[in-house]
């Protein structure tokens, strides 16, 4: 209980900061996860089950417009339709794994990489890597990686987008788990983009990694 009040005097007074509902199913899924003896198979599985929750929600936050469709029985039906074309980003590796969670939602969503690593004399987030649709400046963009942790890497990530034109507002960064710090570096830099997260943990440890965490998701993830 501690963690979630913490959570809810963190985000409270930052409001480009959306934490998932914490419903004991949510709870559920992340102890399965953050457990050192879960197998890998159940690792991926309930892990896919936590970013489909965060791409769903990610979805709640594009602009929509108001449209009227006809139904089989002829009748009107006054609804909603999306406002604009979106795209998907993973910053490389571990964020690859929230792309078929995207896919799974989104039907023939064009996706984008970004590969970002620390310096390791600088300890500076670099990049190495990018491939983005041609267009990425008139679409939505869902940056996808699992852990916020200093926020270097998608802080480097969003500078990538702001140079190809992609407007501030029009970014959501999708993570399982951040850290408070990584909360508010980002929400600081970035006040009109949104983050949307499955939680934020109690802290960063002496070498930078979230706590309790869930150790190296890229590692538990793809490694058998």
């Amino acid at each position: 209980m501690s963690n979630l009040n913490s959570t809810i005097s963190l985000t409270s007074d930052i409001p480009n900061v959306v934490v998932l509902p914490q419903t004991p199913q949510l709870i559920a899924l992340f102890t399965i996860i953050r457990d050192s003896n879960t197998q890998r198979g159940d690792f991926v599985f309930y892990s896919n089950r936590i970013i489909r929750l965060l791409v769903e929600e990610g979805l709640n936050h594009l602009p929509v417009d108001n449209c009227e469709v006809s139904t089989p029985t002829d009748l009107p039906y006054k609804g909603l339709s999306f406002q604009g074309k979106i795209c998907g980003v993973s910053i490389m590796r571990a964020g690859e794994s929230m792309e078929q969670g995207l896919r799974d939602c989104c039907r023939s969503v064009r996706i984008g990489k970004i590969l970002i690593q620390r310096d390791e004399e600088t300890a500076d987030a670099k990049l190495f890597y990018e491939k983005l649709p041609e267009d990425i400046s008139d679409r939505y963009v869902l940056l996808l990686d699992p852990m916020l942790a200093t926020g270097g890497s998608v802080i480097k990530a969003v500078e990538v987008l702001l140079e190809k034109g992609v407007p501030e507002e029009r970014i959501l960064f999708l993570n399982l788990i951040a850290s408070p710090e990584g909360v508010k570096t980002f929400a600081n830099l970035y006040p009109k983009a949104k983050l949307v997260t499955g939680f934020i943990d109690a802290g960063l440890n002496e070498k930078k990694f979230v706590v309790p965490g869930l150790g190296d998701f890229g590692d538990r993830y793809y490694c058998i």
